[in-house]
């Protein structure tokens, strides 16, 4: 009796494993790679892949098991990729707008890594990144188990499979043939076999955009630009590109993020205006979406559509002129104060910087804001008092990297008089008092109201550095970096950001008069809209010798 309990009770926990294994297949073969695709809808249909696994299975004689299980466990180890692949889909749309890139963003892993922990420090950013690990391992792991126990448990029953199969491959057949859909999805689903097919033919074509960028960053005509005619219309004056961190156009338009914004904007033209300084706003198309803002600094500077870490990773190899470069042929001490960096920086080679200051040499002494590693005030104080008040110096030329309205958009700093900076101990204590992301994530409305925050701080901390410092050599280039993440800019918002020019002497708003741009620090829905890579050549026309710069822009598209 006891022995048929035992037989029972195994047959019933056997049954429950092969249904287990087989909902996970289906839910890797039918599961979207977009979160708002993740729908039951979605899970209603019926795939092909599994129907011709199970037709090869039962097809193959016993003296082919060896073919009939390296079969399987191809089958097994297929759709474990696919899976992860469609895993990594799903975070990389909800972060950057696009699908996971097998053949480039792996190299992000180290990056990734060290943002989670920057964004949540402590156990929180552990258990985060373990989370994520153990999803990726687990279904790369269980989903070739799961199929081997599916095909066997086919072969063990292969007379109900059979029958089983003589019913579902017709029925599959008509529902393609009349375009069944459950929801927006064919019922008759071959999605798996498309999702892989689509992968393995991104290949040659990023082959193929690896020469024609390779072609195209060599083509630089700014390399032959007389240094003794560079910019002559900037001469004497120091220009500061400042990249504000996921200020993106959404900031302006969405009537739920915009009223904070537009008023610091608004209030921000008024008190420049008061202290004697003009500006003009546009858009700047940028080649990245919600991260890898080094996609579009080196966009900007190079002249080139940086829209991948394979186009960047070969830019960073080669003598193509940047802005600061040119700037520093020209005459100017060139510096870059990137606060988030917190170890040395090859890739800054590039640009040809004369001094980088990191997280460890701009000389903040305060506590941490989460993934910021030091408040904007901190850091445009830091780069006035390290560089731009000493006398008897070069003009200088300094790209000023703004943090504070970075992802997770937690622990934004208050706003402080600006002569009580200091070395930043004066913050101590602030971040506790601050809302953190455990605070603000549970809540989309939440987030995105965070966000609005911190693009505030960061807009008011520029313009409260400009009151307090800025003459009339003094030229600001602020913009954008990228658009904010999906869950604050929603599934198709654009790529656009804003782009000011901001000067103390007003013939330099006047050489871009004919740009078309809004008198301002906030730009029209009308106001022109250039891809970022045409940036670069436009400057040097409006600011250098137009005759020699007319035929300057070879970005590559």
């Amino acid at each position: 009796m006891q022995t048929v309990q035992r037989r029972a009770r195994s047959s019933t926990s056997s049954a429950v494993l092969t249904l287990l294994a087989l909902v996970l297949v289906l839910v890797a073969l039918l599961a979207p790679n977009h979160l708002e695709d993740l729908t039951p809808a979605a899970f209603l249909r019926l795939p092909v892949e599994l129907l011709t696994l199970l037709v090869v299975v039962l097809a193959l004689p016993d003296r082919a098991s060896r073919l009939r299980r390296a079969l399987v466990a191809l089958a097994g180890g297929l759709l474990a990729l696919v899976a992860v692949f469609k895993l990594l889909d799903l975070g990389f749309y909800q972060a950057l707008n696009r699908p996971f890139d097998p053949l480039i963003d792996w190299r992000y892993a180290a990056d990734l890594v060290e943002t989670v922990r920057g964004s949540a420090p402590g156990a929180l950013g552990v258990l985060l990144l373990a989370g994520a690990l153990v999803a990726l391992l687990g279904t790369a792991l269980l989903v070739p188990l799961a199929v081997a126990r599916v095909s066997r448990a086919a072969r063990d029953n292969r007379a109900g499979t059979l029958r089983l199969l003589a019913v579902l491959v017709p029925l599959w057949l008509v529902l393609s043939l009349l375009g069944v859909r459950a929801g927006t999805v064919p019922v008759a689903s071959e999605a798996a076999a498309a999702y892989a097919y689509g992968q393995v033919a991104r290949v040659p074509s990023q082959l193929q955009d690896q020469r024609e960028f390779a072609r195209a960053a060599a083509a630089d005509p700014a390399r032959d630009l007389d240094a003794d005619r560079l910019l002559t219309g900037l001469r004497g004056k120091d220009v500061l590109l400042v990249f504000v961190e996921s200020y993106g156009r959404v900031a302006l338009d969405d009537p739920g993020l915009s009223p904070g914004i537009t008023a610091a904007l608004d209030e921000g033209t008024g008190a420049l205006t008061r202290a004697g300084l003009s500006a003009r706003s546009g858009w700047l198309t940028s080649p990245t979406f919600g991260a890898l803002s080094w996609l579009a600094h080196s966009t900007l500077q190079s002249g080139l559509w940086v829209d991948s870490q394979q186009r960047y990773d070969h830019l960073v190899t080669t003598d193509r002129e940047t802005l600061t470069s040119l700037f520093g042929r020209a005459g100017w001490r060139t510096v870059a104060a990137v606060p988030a960096n917190t170890r040395d920086w090859p890739q800054g080679e590039l640009y040809g910087f004369d001094r980088v200051y990191d997280a460890r040499s701009l000389g903040y002494r305060g506590p941490r804001f989460g993934y910021p590693t030091m408040p904007d005030q901190f850091t445009l104080d830091a780069v006035q008092h390290l560089e731009l008040a000493a006398r008897d110096r070069r003009p200088v030329m300094a790209e000023i990297d703004l943090i504070s309205s970075h992802a997770p958009w937690s622990r934004t700093p208050l706003l402080i008089a600006q002569s009580a900076v200091g070395d930043g101990s004066v913050y101590d204590g602030m971040p506790e008092t601050l809302p953190s992301e455990a605070d603000i994530w549970p809540d989309g409305d939440r987030v995105r109201a965070a966000y609005a925050g911190s693009v505030v701080y960061s807009l008011r901390s520029l313009t409260t550095y400009l009151e307090t410092y800025a003459d009339e050599d003094t030229v600001v280039v602020m913009l954008g970096d990228h658009q904010p993440a999906t869950i604050v800019s929603g599934s198709d918002p654009g790529h656009d950001v804003p782009v000011t020019v901001i000067a103390g002497d007003p013939a330099v708003t006047d050489r871009i008069a004919d740009w078309g741009w809004d008198p301002g620090l906030r730009p029209s829905d009308d106001a022109p809209v250039w891809r970022m890579d045409a940036f670069r050549d436009r400057f040097l026309a409006a600011f250098g010798s137009a005759d020699q710069t007319g035929t300057a822009q070879a970005g590559a598209g």
